[in-house]
C-alpha cells in the first residue's frame, strides 16, 4: 500500500536479495472487481505449448515448487503460477505448482487467475494517456479542472497522481479505513468514501506511494468519457488487445471467474488485522482497491497486456515516452534512467530498477490482501515474466523467485546471459 511499510498491496521490486530491499521501499494496491461481467468474456485457456518446451517447463515447476516448499509456511503460500513469454514466439510457457488450498490436495492449473494488485495501476495510466493523446485532457491538467469538489488539491497535476509525487496520502493507511473494512470485508467502498478517508490528513512530500491517487484517476477517466472506469477499460484495452482471461469488476467478481482462484491468504501482521490473520480473504470485497488495483488475471495474460504496454502498442510515441518518464523514488526529482547510483524509479504506474547483475529492466510488484503477482519486463532480451501467489505477507521473497526463473532461462539457453559487470578498478 504504502511506500515504506507497505500498506495494503505492494509494489516490491527486486529479484536478488538486494532487489528485495528494494522492493519494499516502492509499496502499491491491488483492487476489487465487481459487477457485471460481459457476455463476450469466456475463459480462454493457456496456450498449448511448443516442441521441445516439456524439459523446460519441468524445471521452471521445479522451481516453482522449490519455493514452495522453502517458504511455504513463512508465507502462508500454497500456489504459485508462472508465466514466460519470449519476442519471438506468439505462444507463453505457461505453469503452476501447488494447490489450490494451504495443505489442500486440488493442483493448480496453468490457467489459475491471480488478483493482480497495483499492476493495475498501468492500466488506469495509459487510459488517461490515451484521452490525452485524444485532446480530451492533458495529464498536466490541475485536478481542480475535473474534481472542484476537492479544492485542498486543486493545482496538483494529473502527472503527479500517477507518478506518486502529488502530496496526496493513501487512504489504506488510515485507522478508519482498517476499522471499517475489519468491521465487514464485504463492504462496499465508493472511490468518494476511499478518497474521504484522507481528506484531512497530512500531506505527504517527495515521492510517496499513494493509492488515493489512483482512485481519483478513476474518478478523472469517468468525469472526461462520462462513462464507467470499467466500460473504458473493456472497451479500451481487454477487447482490444484479446484478453480473454483479465477481468476488472469494481467490487466482487462472479463464481465463474473465481472457479479458477486459489484461496488468497492473508500473512501480513504488519497491518493492524489480527483477526483476518491466515483467513482465505480471496472472496471478499476487493471495492477497497479499484482502478489502483483490482484486475484479476492469469500469468499468460499479464504478459500479452506488458508486451502489448512496453512495446508501445497502446499510446503514440509522445504519450509513451510520458508513461516511461521517470522520477527518482531517493528524491522525488525527474531521472532519464535509473542507474547503479539512483537504482529506483517511478513512471506512469510503471516501475524501472537498475541490478547490477540483471541490468535495467522495468517491473512492477502488485500485492493485494491475499495475493502477490510480480512481472519483469527485460528490454535486451525482450524476455518477461510473470508470477503469481497466493498470499499476502510482509515475509516476502518473490524477487528470489523471478532470479531464480531467470537463472533456469539462462541455463537453459533460451536467453543470454548478461555480461559480467566491470569491477571496480579493473
Amino acid at each position: 500500500m504504502i511506500e515504506h511499510r507497505a500498506p495494503m498491496v505492494s509494489i516490491r521490486a527486486g529479484l536478488t536479495r538486494a532487489l528485495v530491499a528494494a522492493l519494499l521501499a516502492l509499496a502499491g494496491l491491488v483492487a476489487p472487481i465487481a459487477g457485471t461481467v460481459p457476455a463476450h468474456a469466456a475463459p480462454a485457456g493457456p496456450a498449448p505449448a511448443g516442441a521441445g518446451d516439456e524439459d523446460l517447463e519441468s524445471q521452471l515447476r521445479a522451481d516453482l515448487e522449490v519455493y514452495l516448499h522453502e517458504r511455504g509456511a513463512a508465507e502462508h503460500v500454497s500456489a504459485a503460477g508462472l508465466t514466460v513469454s519470449l519476442p519471438d514466439r506468439r505462444s507463453t510457457i505457461d505453469v503452476g505448482a501447488g494447490t489450490t488450498t494451504f495443505g489442500g490436495s486440488v493442483p493448480v492449473r496453468p490457467d489459475s487467475v491471480w488478483q493482480i494488485g497495483s499492476n493495475t495501476k498501468a492500466f488506469t495510466a495509459v487510459l488517461l494517456l490515451q484521452l490525452e493523446a485524444e485532446h480530451r485532457l492533458s495529464i498536466d491538467d490541475p485536478l481542480g479542472r475535473w474534481l472542484p469538489q476537492y479544492p485542498q488539491w486543486r493545482d496538483v497535476p494529473i502527472r503527479r497522481l500517477l507518478n506518486m509525487t502529488s502530496g496526496i496520502p493513501t487512504y489504506d493507511d488510515q485507522p478508519a479505513w482498517y476499522a471499517d473494512y475489519a468491521a465487514d470485508p464485504h463492504t462496499y467502498f465508493s472511490p468518494e468514501r476511499l478518497v474521504g478517508y484522507v481528506l484531512d490528513a497530512p500531506a505527504t512530500s517527495g515521492y510517496s506511494y499513494s493509492n488515493t491517487n489512483y482512485v481519483l484517476a478513476e474518478m478523472i477517466i469517468e468525469r472526461v468519457t462520462g462513462d464507467s472506469y470499467q466500460d473504458q477499460l473493456y472497451r479500451r484495452i481487454i477487447e482490444p488487445l484479446g484478453l480473454r482471461d483479465l477481468y476488472y469488476r469494481p467490487d466482487v467478481y462472479p463464481a465463474w471467474v473465481t472457479s479458477r482462484e486459489p484461496a488468497g491468504y492473508f500473512f501480513n501482521d504488519q497491518f493492524p488485522l489480527p483477526q483476518l490473520l491466515g483467513r482465505d480473504v480471496s472472496r471478499d470485497t476487493l471495492s477497497w482497491a479499484r482502478g489502483a488495483g483490482g484486475i484479476i488475471s492469469t500469468t499468460s495474460d499479464m504478459t500479452r497486456w506488458e508486451r502489448a504496454l512496453y512495446g508501445g502498442r497502446l499510446l503514440p510515441p509522445q504519450q509513451q515516452a510520458e508513461l516511461e518518464s521517470l522520477i527518482s523514488t531517493q528524491t522525488g526529482q525527474p531521472i532519464a534512467s535509473t542507474s547503479a547510483t539512483d537504482p529506483q524509479g517511478f513512471g506512469l504506474g510503471i516501475a524501472q530498477l537498475t541490478d547490477p547483475e540483471l541490468g535495467t529492466f522495468w517491473f512492477y510488484e502488485g500485492e493485494t490482501l491475499g495475493f502477490r503477482a510480480l512481472h519483469a519486463y527485460f528490454p535486451d532480451s525482450g524476455l518477461i515474466i510473470a508470477v503469481g501467489l497466493n498470499s499476502g505477507t510482509a515475509d516476502d521473497q518473490s524477487g528470489a523467485l523471478m532470479k531464480t526463473v531467470y537463472d533456469t532461462l539462462v541455463a537453459d539457453g533460451v536467453i543470454p546471459p548478461r555480461p559480467v559487470p566491470a569491477t571496480a578498478g579493473a
